[in-house]
């Protein structure tokens, strides 16, 4: 009985030991969490609708979470938005117009020529830097400012392109 107590104690030091060890890989995974979701994250983005400002074969950009937040997202920064029509697609596209803002611009893709848009409130006109390629505001309208994940701050990938995305 006395070697099946001694057993124990010993036992029990050990699991209080991988206890406290996993609490700390815990706290350090919710940190690792929130920082990725709300302050500051790492995005790879591809494809032809941010020619020639992003490239073709994909970039990784630093995007933060705050700014957003805040309401310090202004004309000409780069966003990551969730579509509008593929909810669980995000999108890096160039915001052009904000609430209130009257924009009168030419379509290459309609068939009208001149269109004219008011930002309504609570929303954001966005568009991809290539007009040609490019699904935006030109084709699903206004953007809900909610819809605003993140701000991109500058590309870290590939190298000989890192810095500002203006």
């Amino acid at each position: 009985m006395m070697r099946l107590l001694t057993n124990l104690r010993k036992f029990r030091g050990t699991a209080k030991e991988a206890f406290e060890q996993v609490t700390v890989i815990a706290k350090f995974l919710c940190l690792l969490h929130v920082t990725d979701r709300y302050i500051i994250s790492s995005t790879h983005v591809q494809g032809p609708s941010m020619l020639p400002t992003l490239n073709l074969t994909g970039d990784v950009i630093l995007a933060e979470h705050l700014s957003h937040r805040f309401g310090k997202i202004g004309l000409g920064d780069v966003v990551l938005v969730r579509s509008p029509i593929e909810p669980n697609k995000m999108v890096t596209k160039r915001i052009l117009g904000l609430e209130g803002d009257m924009l009168k611009f030419s379509d290459p893709l309609a068939h009208d020529g001149s269109i004219s848009v008011v930002v309504p409130k609570g929303h954001v006109w966005i568009q991809g830097d290539n007009l040609y390629a490019s699904t935006d505001s030109r084709k699903f309208g206004p953007v809900p400012y909610n819809l605003i994940e993140g701000k991109a701050l500058l590309r870290v990938w590939p190298p000989e392109y890192f810095g500002s995305l203006r």
